[in-house]
């Protein structure tokens, strides 16, 4: 992951915030569920699509996670609008995330250069989303065995996420109120 700023990071999660949110209208079967789910979907193919071509230097890498997005995207509009062929764009978005995790896997979400310092708040964040994921994971998982509260369980798990994924949209953070590793000096 380079250092440069990324464009359209903002738009992008808040389309997915939108997509989770759709999801969940979708699993308590309320009005609109299906057009909320198009439009994010919608929104994030052409949003990622703009920040591909407006990008500088295009690798390899660039290129598989374009594939990938695309993949998912397109195939989340095919099964909203029930169109055949997703079956092309699961292989698809299967290969590229071999092929990218191959390249790059976890280490995109490493801090290349380790100077994040975590705070407690970052770490109760980051803790909630664990728990926001594991949430969503068991919530499916007892939703295929019909246990009584799998859906609650599953809803909060997406609430959860959701909240993450807008505490960074909307947080106002200034560079002063970074922490600066308790006054020690990095070199």
């Amino acid at each position: 992951m380079s250092n440069t700023t990324k464009i359209l990071k903002t738009p992008l999660r808040i389309s997915i915030a939108i997509l989770l949110l759709g999801m969940l209208s979708r699993i308590f079967h309320w009005p609109y569920a299906s057009e909320t789910i198009l439009v994010a979907f919608s929104a994030i193919l052409l949003l990622y699509s703009v920040r591909f071509w407006k990008k500088e230097t295009k690798l390899f890498i660039d290129i598989v996670k374009l594939v990938m997005v695309v993949s998912w995207a397109l195939n989340g509009v095919f099964r909203v609008l029930d169109l055949p062929f997703t079956l092309l764009f699961q292989v698809l978005i299967a290969i590229s995330f071999i092929t990218w995790f191959i390249m790059e896997g976890t280490a995109y979400f490493l801090d290349e250069d380790r100077r994040q310092k975590n705070n407690m708040a970052r770490v109760l964040w980051n803790f909630a989303m664990v728990i926001g994921a594991l949430s969503i994971i068991a919530g499916s998982l007892l939703n295929m065995l019909n246990e009584a509260y799998a859906i609650p369980l599953l809803a909060v798990g997406i609430t959860i996420i959701v909240a993450y994924i807008l505490k960074d949209v909307f947080a106002t953070t200034t560079k002063g109120e970074e922490d600066h590793g308790n006054g020690e000096f990095q070199l």
